[in-house]
């Protein structure tokens, strides 16, 4: 059963994240893995690292984006069970009546602006700098430094 009210945190100090350009890009440290998220999937993980309750992101997804409300709905649960099992954010463990009595700004919006195409998120993957990533820059690289890989000979 999804929780409306459910907040998230990312997964730090394993996790780091920067939005450029309109794209976020995350990089799991311990895994070695990268991703990137557009357009809705960037506008929720702003909600999320801004600690925003899931129905709030949704209720500001609905005003922004032209679509169903059961799509946008569909949309960030998908999404936010993908960066869970991908390890890239962990439910917010808050007291009940500490969270009640919280209430989080949604993200910023502009009034009167024409709602925008809305494109199901997806969460892009990519395991090519796994081996980099995970390199110990200071034992395993030859004597021109990082991010050259020492070879065994």
């Amino acid at each position: 059963m999804i929780k409306t009210s459910e907040k998230f945190r990312i997964n730090s100090p394993k996790v780091v994240h920067e939005m450029i350009d309109g794209e976020v890009v995350i990089v799991n440290l311990d895994r070695g893995d990268y991703y990137s998220l557009v357009k809705a999937g960037a506008d929720i993980w702003e909600g999320l690292t801004k600690g925003i309750a899931r129905a709030d992101i949704l209720e500001d997804l609905v005003e922004r984006y032209e679509t169903s409300r059961e799509n946008i709905e569909n949309a960030v649960d998908d999404l936010i069970d993908k960066l869970q099992l991908e390890e890239l954010i962990i439910i917010e463990q808050t007291e009940e009546s500490k969270s009640s009595n919280t209430t989080n700004k949604p993200i910023e919006t502009k009034a009167n602006t024409e709602k925008l195409s809305f494109e199901t998120p997806t969460l892009q993957k990519y395991t090519d700098m796994e081996e980099l990533l995970a390199l110990d820059p200071i034992h395993e690289v030859d004597e021109m430094g990082w991010p050259n890989a020492k070879q065994d000979l």
